[in-house]
């Protein structure tokens, strides 16, 4: 932009007709008023106090300096009301539709159509406030974004792919739960002494030694290649998905070539999510070397984080039973299901207690063989269960019941079938 341009734009902001009320509220007096059909719109009602948001049936080219009160229906008189607009749909295409853009979901709750969530610039808000002395609704804010609108408001949003069935998704309802499937926050143990496990190579299928050594080779080029690939992961995850990671690192003198997974020897579950305390699980692991990762450093910093309600289940090594975390266990936080692939290394009878102390409803078990017809270690090689989306190396299930009710339990997702050879190894 020029700078003649800027300064006419800036000249012509100064002179807007603009006035205030006496209740502090800022008027646009230099837009036009609009003639609006009574009842002619869609509207909704997220909050008692958020201003009551409407579709006009005839599309707005821009804001209006006053709507009459008679533009809601019946007998509703917000005090506030907000006139969607999509800014950015072609002159000759129609809005979409006002209820499938947004819903409520309760109090302070929204559904919103992830198309508007992920690309927010182009919703709009008008913003008006009741004149009862004048009988008309006066502007107060011109194009105001929705999604701050409603973040503005206290309003939580839910991104969904459609609104109208907003309310049967699974993150529609973690967040009338209260319940989260997946977290904004995590702990990471850098590979700093990472190396081939000769303990754990003995059941996983997937492992291959490498030429240039075994366990104890940790200062290898495969340790620097490995972290530099875990260095990119924690700076995709802290700088672009804005993830809080709580990192750690290990020595080789810890004896734990594996510790970069400590998923495996530990999880914590909010109080959300088990209806009582938030509470941290130890887990009972196979091999001497991975049972040696749990890390009283790393138990305390937890616990500081109010995780304090400790289950132990790590006793169960003794009688050789074993539940390798959720390695072993793969957790639908939100409708209250855990899957798990029956191993040496996830004991069924561990599994349900488990579910039993932290409140889960059912247990899915099965077992699973990759194309060698080796059995599959752990679960979250063949399985991963999102929010909304769940992603199931089905095919490796051979068994015809176990692989129906495995299915049948990811109704609630949109379930993605990945072939045997794409599974990929944890350790």
């Amino acid at each position: 932009m020029s700078g003649t341009m800027r300064a006419n734009c800036l000249r012509l902001l100064r002179n807007s007709s603009t006035s205030c009320s006496s209740s502090g509220h800022r008027y646009f007096a230099s837009a036009p008023a609009v003639q609006v059909e009574p009842g002619s719109i869609d509207s909704v009602q997220l909050t008692q106090s958020a201003p009551m948001l409407v579709q006009l049936a005839e599309r707005q080219w821009g804001a209006s300096a006053t709507l009459p009160l008679s533009i809601l229906p019946g007998s509703s008189k917000s005090s506030r009301i907000g006139v969607i607009r999509d800014a950015f749909t072609p002159f000759n295409a129609r809005e979409y539709p006002l209820h499938t853009t947004i819903a409520s979901l309760g109090e302070g709750q929204a559904a919103v159509h992830s198309a508007a969530a992920f690309n927010p610039q182009g919703i709009v808000v008008d913003e008006y406030v009741q004149d009862k002395a004048n009988g008309v609704y006066r502007l107060t804010n011109v194009a105001t974004d929705l999604l701050r609108l409603l973040q503005r408001e206290n309003i939580k949003v839910c991104a969904v792919p459609d609104v109208a069935a907003a309310s049967k998704q699974n993150s529609a309802k973690a967040m009338q739960r209260g319940a989260r499937q997946c977290t904004n926050e995590v702990l990471m143990i850098a590979p700093t002494a990472f190396g081939f496990n000769d303990q754990t190579a003995q059941d996983n299928s997937f492992m291959h030694a490498s030429r240039e050594g075994g366990s104890t080779d940790a200062g290898s080029d495969i340790t620097q290649h490995v972290l530099r690939e875990f260095s990119g992961l924690y700076r995709e995850l802290t700088e672009s998905a804005g993830i809080q990671v709580n990192l750690f690192q290990h020595t080789l003198s810890h004896g734990t070539p594996d510790a970069v997974f400590p998923n495996n020897w530990f999880s914590t579950h909010p109080a959300s999510e088990t209806g009582q305390k938030s509470a941290m699980v130890l887990y009972p692991m196979k091999t001497k070397n991975r049972a040696a990762e749990r890390r009283e450093d790393i138990i305390a910093c937890i616990q500081q984080r109010g995780y304090s309600n400790m289950f132990d289940m790590s006793s169960s090594e003794a009688s050789n039973k074993y539940l390798e975390g959720t390695g072993a266990l793969v957790p639908d936080r939100i409708n209250g299901i855990v899957y798990v692939n029956l191993s040496e290394r996830a004991d069924e009878r561990l599994a349900q207690q488990w579910a039993d102390q932290l409140g889960y409803k059912d247990v899915v078990t099965f077992r699973t063989f990759d194309k060698r017809s080796k059995a599959v270690y752990h679960t979250n090689v063949m399985l991963c269960v999102g929010t909304d989306v769940a992603i199931v190396c089905a095919d490796g299930v051979k068994d015809d019941k176990e692989r129906q009710r495995l299915l049948s339990s990811l109704g609630s997702h949109q379930t993605v079938n990945a072939l045997p050879d794409e599974a990929h190894s944890e350790r």
